[in-house]
């Protein structure tokens, strides 16, 4: 009995000894984009002696069912179930020989779906050892589309001042989703919203947020969209719509009698552009020798005194309109001019004359300091300070005498 049990010992010993050397091996975890390919890797390490692989069945675990995927058997050879038939093969060609080799059976999967996102397991059957399987979880990314525009087709800026989406970015459809962010040298806010989608994507919007000016008119807004390690980006150019800023130009203040050829222009900074120009003159009317086109009030003929006045422009788009306006007054005689060279001339002597200045207060500084050290050298202090020679006689006193009356 006792040699027996010995026996029994020994066997269960060197059974389990070499059950304990078979492993599955498998990656932790693999990932893919959608539409892109993917490998599963799967590879039994036989102990020594080696078991005999009966069967190894891939699965996908769904909700907590096990779901049949890919079989290889020695004896029936390979199948594929029918979801995955056109995109699930066996990468090493020794598993569908005659004789397999079942060692290595990773498999490939092509054309990723969302819903190929799921844990798998590898499942090999052996004798007489049993079962051994590992997992590994599959990561489907699906890479958003960015997409930029104008939130409205038309930007006005209004006197209310009212702050108003001017842009908005999106990332649709993304997994993991993006991120979005703004680069643009314009002040104003960002609005960023977050959905997810029936499908397990996401979509992200992101608002531009400010108050339409003609400061902001023509300013460029880019969006950065950033997913996983990829950056995309975006840009739009502002389109803000706005009433005419209006100036007059042409009277230089010199509108003398008899003076020829003058005239005034209407200028406007506006967008859409001025439609139309209207004059007027306050308190008044144009001249009969006023002659009108366009933004161009040209006077026929010379100055007279009739000329002078506030004239106004209204220049007006589909906006609206605004108004400039410039006083024109008459003088007698032509008023002196001086020329722009005359001016640099000047400006020149001035500037020559404040260096010759400052040259002539400093050498004079100079010299007074020149002299304050020359007479301190002469001073009597620093003559008593020298040592006085005594001459034979000097000590002898002389007795002092007071006349008595």
């Amino acid at each position: 009995m006792e040699s027996s049990g010995l026996w029994i010992f020994l066997i269960t010993t060197c059974l389990f000894s070499g059950i304990d050397g078979q492993t599955v091996e498998m990656d932790d975890g693999k990932s893919g984009y959608v539409g892109s390919k993917v490998d599963l890797r799967c590879r039994f390490i036989n102990s020594s002696p080696p078991v005999k692989i009966s069967q190894v069945t891939w699965q996908k675990l769904v909700n907590g069912t096990k779901q049949n995927v890919a079989i290889a058997n020695p004896s029936l050879g390979v199948s594929v179930a029918p979801p995955y038939r056109d995109r699930v093969t066996f990468r090493n060609p020794a598993v569908r020989r005659r004789t397999p080799n079942l060692e290595d059976t990773t498999i490939n999967f092509s054309s990723l779906r969302l819903i190929d996102e799921a844990t798998y397991i590898c499942e090999y059957t052996t004798f007489p050892a049993g079962n051994r399987e590992n997992t590994v979880n599959l990561t489907v990314y699906v890479r958003p589309t960015t997409q930029m525009s104008l939130s409205t087709p038309t930007l006005v800026a209004r006197s209310s001042n009212l702050k108003t989406p001017v842009a908005t970015c999106v990332s649709a459809n993304g997994k993991p989703p993006g991120t979005i962010r703004w680069e643009t040298r314009v002040p104003g806010e960002v609005s960023t919203r977050e959905y997810r989608n029936s499908d397990g994507t996401f979509t992200v919007q992101s608002d531009y947020i400010l108050v339409p000016s003609k400061e902001t008119h023509k300013e460029t807004l880019t969006c950065v969209t950033s997913y996983n390690e990829e950056v995309f980006t975006d840009s739009v150019t502002l389109d803000i719509q706005y009433e005419p800023d209006v100036s007059v130009d042409g009277f230089d203040g010199n509108w003398y009698l008899n003076r020829e050829n003058v005239q005034l222009s209407c200028q406007a900074d506006a967008n859409p552009a001025v439609s139309l120009y209207q004059w007027k003159v306050i308190n008044g009317t144009i001249p009969s020798n006023a002659e009108i086109r366009d933004n161009v009030l040209t006077f026929k003929g010379p100055v007279t005194y009739d000329m002078q006045g506030i004239y106004v422009c209204d220049a007006t788009n589909s906006i609206g309109t605004r108004s400039g306006s410039v006083e024109v007054s008459i003088v007698d005689k032509p008023v002196p001019q001086i020329a722009t060279s005359d001016v640099i001339s000047v400006i020149a002597l001035l500037l020559a004359a404040g260096v010759l200045m400052g040259i002539t207060v400093t050498v004079l500084v100079l010299k007074i300091r020149s002299r304050k050290d020359n007479s301190s050298n002469d001073s009597p202090s620093r003559k008593l300070s020298q040592p006085i020679r005594k001459r034979p006689g000097d000590d002898i006193q002389v007795p002092s005498f007071r006349t008595v009356l």
